[in-house]
């Protein structure tokens, strides 16, 4: 066989796992491209580690009582500790790097309206990250441990081990950057269509009890931190009520009516495209400015297009009548099911219902042909720009 004739990425042989392993490959790239990241930002923390503890140690041993100091229990203590916080701030450090990367590995399978929706979100998810992380730090702690101290009986010295308030100061940082990530959620619930902000308003006592639970399960056995966990928890999910409002699906709840019955169905195609195809043209820098770009049909060419429909589906009439073994209802020429998702997803963006028309295009995208899927592209990026 001459080997030329396998290198089509179709085939069985190796030509077809390329695109896979092109992606195992750029995965692996930039997995490598975070762990030398992190190892980076460690080798530079490290010789600050011992002060890096200090700072993070700072709220309680301002709350510690006169001559209390905090002690370490193992013998490895003293070094492991500070080398684990130290690994672990590098990591927080260095997470925008990592997100980036992570970023740059999916972006390419995106749409662009959700490229703009995801962009914005993982961005303001890191800084709410940081910002629950420095809430517990500048508010909690000092709160949280002069309750221990306070509560602290007579006779009893209190003296922290370093290990395990390492521990538990890790365990409320994620507590408070994970429950500041609220927002995120809110609006990434409103975005993909699974509730309404109006909805999650009529839950708000569920949610304030919900809240009160996760303070109690996710900070140690006091009102004090259960409270500041829970009333932040209590505000965000307001604050991710109230801008999830930006994104929520435009149109009507209800699915439009199918296509061919009624007044809403002649409106559909007066106003978005005369219930054709409303194909529009993808023109490489011809007579219209942007490369690419969806541009409805004017009458005149609609007209043209439709006269070239009926024409050719005559002439397929008269062939199929002229075979002698077609006769009756199998004579008529079935209905592209492709040319008939791209006609509803028309009338239903027409109707004002876009998220119906997304999800046929990307059928469309799924199923079509390479004209039909570049007729959806075009309705898409249209879509986009809306």
């Amino acid at each position: 066989m001459n080997p030329q004739q396998s290198t089509d990425p179709s085939d069985d042989g190796l030509g077809g796992e390329q695109p896979f392993m092109s992606h195992l490959v750029e995965l692996r790239d930039r997995l490598l491209r975070m762990v030398i990241a992190i190892v980076l930002v460690f080798v530079v923390l490290f010789p600050f580690a011992n002060d890096i503890y200090t700072f993070v140690a700072e709220p309680i041993r301002a709350q510690l009582p006169a001559g209390s100091q905090m002690i370490a229990t193992q013998v490895a203590s003293p070094f492991l500790t500070p080398f684990k916080l130290a690994l672990v701030v590098a990591v927080f450090i260095a997470m925008p790097y990592l997100l980036f990367q992570f970023w740059g590995f999916v972006a390419p399978g995106l749409y662009t309206h959700e490229k703009r929706l995801a962009l914005p979100l993982v961005a303001s998810s890191i800084v709410l990250f940081y910002l629950g992380m420095a809430f517990a730090y500048v508010v909690v702690f000092p709160l949280v441990f002069g309750f221990f101290t306070a509560v602290t009986p007579d006779g009893v010295a209190q003296m922290p081990d370093i290990e395990f308030y390492l521990e538990f100061v890790l365990k409320l940082f994620f507590a408070f950057g994970i429950a500041f990530e609220i927002p995120i959620a809110t609006i990434l619930l409103v975005a993909v269509g699974a509730t309404t902000p109006e909805a999650l308003a009529e839950k708000r006592p569920y949610v304030i009890v919900g809240v009160f639970i996760a303070g109690m399960l996710l900070t140690p056995p006091d009102v004090v931190s259960q409270t500041l966990l829970a009333i932040p928890m209590w505000i965000l999910f307001e604050a991710g009520v109230f801008f999830s409002r930006w994104f929520q699906k435009r149109g009507p709840g209800a699915a439009p009516p199918p296509s061919g019955g009624g007044s809403a169905s002649g409106a559909a195609r007066s106003a978005g495209g005369s219930g054709g195809w409303s194909v529009g043209r993808e023109i490489d820098g011809g007579d219209i400015d942007e490369p690419g770009r969806y541009r409805p049909m004017t009458e005149a060419e609609m007209e043209a297009e439709l006269d070239a429909i009926e024409a050719e589906e005559a002439a397929d009439a008269e062939a199929d009548a002229a075979l002698p073994t077609r006769t009756g209802p199998a004579n008529s020429k079935p209905a592209d099911p492709i040319e008939e998702l791209i006609r509803s997803a028309n009338e239903r963006r027409a109707d004002g219902d876009p998220a119906s028309a997304r999800h046929l295009l990307y059928l469309v995208l799924e199923e079509g042909d390479a004209d039909q899927r570049r007729v959806a592209r075009n309705i898409l990026a249209d879509l986009d720009r809306d």
